[in-house]
């Protein structure tokens, strides 16, 4: 039969749609894999010889790198769970298996621990070059559905993954499956980050470009004007000289300075605005006279956070930067930490 001959079926037509079936298909799903990631969690006993223990110390144990496979769903399953590992302190890396086979085994060594993902455990690309790893002595944790796999026969440790059922209404597609197995990736990472302690400050290490990564990793230093971008005038000079200096920097205040640049007070727009309703004649008042005295400061190795949380609990938009005997060394507005997006 030639090409031309070949008969395509048609597609199946879809019936109308039907609201209350797909609530009830969602609400299912979500019931069956919610079951099966319990069933899980019991299968985890308290015994420090449990499987789930053993992968821990394992992994703990290991001076390379773990690297995680799988194919097909757990292949995408096993890129997560590597993604995981390497952002919480384990350093970690995916390798598909099919191209393991063909010179990116060349990746893994005797110091790595490998984790082998597979429902069946008998995956045809995983079973080519698992015995290479055993061979090579790197320590082997599989993730499969069946104990008795060929996978988990010649794992070191082997964390059973298997669910009753699969969420798909056809019990085919990996879903609930999938679900678990992620779920016992996650739990893996967890269990190992708090063994190795690691901290809000090596998330954000790992994390540079989040948000949380500037919240923990810059510093007041980082944003803060310095130099000649500092506003600063001495007690002596008058209130017209200040609001000058005020408007040449742009901060919206100026800091008053005593003869070693200490920070002694500190004028803003705001304190300008409440002082028109009050005062009519400024050509007496010397800076001195309607300062605040003995402003907020901050250092500039604190972080900017710390700042961002300072100006909140003061209802403050400004803040001086200092050192520790109390020399000016910089100066902070709102807008700095908004343009760092620290806030």
């Amino acid at each position: 039969m030639s090409l031309t001959d070949t008969k395509i079926l048609p597609k199946a037509v879809p019936a109308a749609f039907d609201a209350g079936r797909a609530l009830a298909l969602a609400r299912n799903t979500l019931q069956i894999e919610a079951d099966a990631i319990i069933a899980l969690k019991n299968r985890i006993s308290d015994n420090a010889g449990d499987p789930f223990a053993q992968a821990v110390s394992l992994l703990l144990k290991c001076s390379g790198r773990v690297v995680v496979s799988g194919i097909g769903k757990s292949g995408h399953i096993a890129r997560k769970f590597a993604a995981t590992l390497a952002s919480t302190g384990t350093p970690a890396l995916f390798i598909h298996p099919a191209e393991a086979a063909h010179g990116d085994l060349g990746m893994v060594t005797e110091a790595d621990a490998f984790i082998a993902i597979s429902n069946s455990g008998e995956t045809a690309e995983l079973m080519a070059i698992v015995p290479i790893i055993n061979r090579m002595g790197a320590s082997l944790i599989a993730m499969t559905g069946n104990d008795a796999s060929a996978l988990a026969q010649l794992a070191t440790v082997h964390l059973n993954v298997g669910v009753a059922q699969e969420a798909c209404p056809l019990n085919l597609a990996p879903t609930a499956s999938t679900t678990v197995t992620l779920a016992m990736g996650d739990a893996l990472a967890v269990a190992l980050l708090d063994a190795r302690g690691f901290r809000e400050e090596d998330f954000a290490r790992s994390h540079p470009g989040g948000a949380l990564g500037r919240r923990l990793l810059t510093h007041v230093r980082d944003v803060m004007r310095s130099g000649a971008a500092i506003p600063a005038v001495t007690a002596d000079v008058s209130l017209s000289q200040a609001l000058l200096e005020i408007t040449r920097k742009g901060i919206a205040m100026t800091a008053v300075v005593d003869e070693r640049f200490h920070a002694v007070g500190v004028f803003t727009d705001g304190d300008l605005r409440r002082l028109i309703e009050q005062v009519q004649d400024f050509t007496k008042l010397t800076i001195a006279d309607v300062m605040h005295a003995n402003p907020h400061t901050i250092g500039a190795d604190q972080l900017a956070v710390d700042a961002m949380h300072m100006m909140e609990q003061f209802r403050i938009n400004q803040l001086l930067v200092t050192d520790t005997d109390g020399t000016l060394v910089g100066a902070l507005h709102i807008h700095d930490l908004t343009r760092a997006k620290v806030i």
